[in-house]
């Protein structure tokens, strides 16, 4: 099955393997320095910029990964519909508002419609989404449409808790706010007692993000 591209990439037009310009981002690690008083040839910084540039790349390398190649062959057909759930998938993400982290804990269900994903697929989704400049509400609609889109399941629901150091290094510094999230779709948005089953499960198991 092909993934819909639009549905998975928005924003698009930010970074492709082909043009993540590691040397403007040195450039610009280095004006930033002097920008705010430092010194870029001093022993301690010289290789900053350099560190920077590679940690973007893994930080944002969802931006280069494929959908339809992280899900391979990993697709099965078993006559099983009850819940699956996979719960405190670690995540780290950047703020698109500020660049700062935030980071948290997915937990993701969905109900087959005889087709199961691989176990291991599902949190190599949530990090797709993750390693993007991201805002919480979207990376959590964009995982839920990734799986229903993949799956065609009899339900899909996300539930997102995250820790935005923008609300606790800045601003309000408010240390101990989380914030929540969450996308329910088809059986989990149309059944009370489905979404009960999946509240439930991740409120017995989950534990807390720091």
């Amino acid at each position: 099955m092909v993934i819909k591209e639009d549905a998975l990439k928005e924003p698009t037009g930010l970074l492709s393997e082909d043009n993540m310009d590691q040397e403007s981002i040195r450039q610009a690690i280095k004006t930033l320095l002097t920008a705010v008083g430092e010194n870029p040839e001093r022993e301690g910084l010289r290789r900053t910029p350099d560190r920077v540039a590679r940690m973007y790349g893994e930080l944002l390398e969802g931006y280069r990964q494929d959908p339809n190649e992280l899900v391979n062959d990993a697709l099965f057909e078993v006559k099983y519909d009850e819940m699956v759930l996979v719960h405190d998938i670690e995540f780290y993400s950047l703020c698109e508002h500020h660049m700062l982290p935030f980071l948290g804990r997915a937990h993701v269900a969905y109900l087959p419609r005889n087709k199961v994903l691989g176990l291991s697929k599902i949190p190599r989704i949530v990090d797709m989404f993750a390693r993007r400049l991201q805002v919480q509400e979207r990376m959590t609609r964009q995982i839920a449409e990734c799986i229903d889109e993949l799956l065609n399941p009899l339900g899909v629901a996300v539930v997102i808790e995250g820790l935005h150091l923008c609300a606790t290094m800045r601003g309000v510094k408010k240390h101990d706010a989380r914030m929540t999230t969450s996308a329910m779709l088809g059986a989990f948005r149309n059944s009370l007692a489905t979404r009960e089953e999946f509240l439930a499960n991740i409120a017995r198991g989950s534990n807390p993000i720091l």
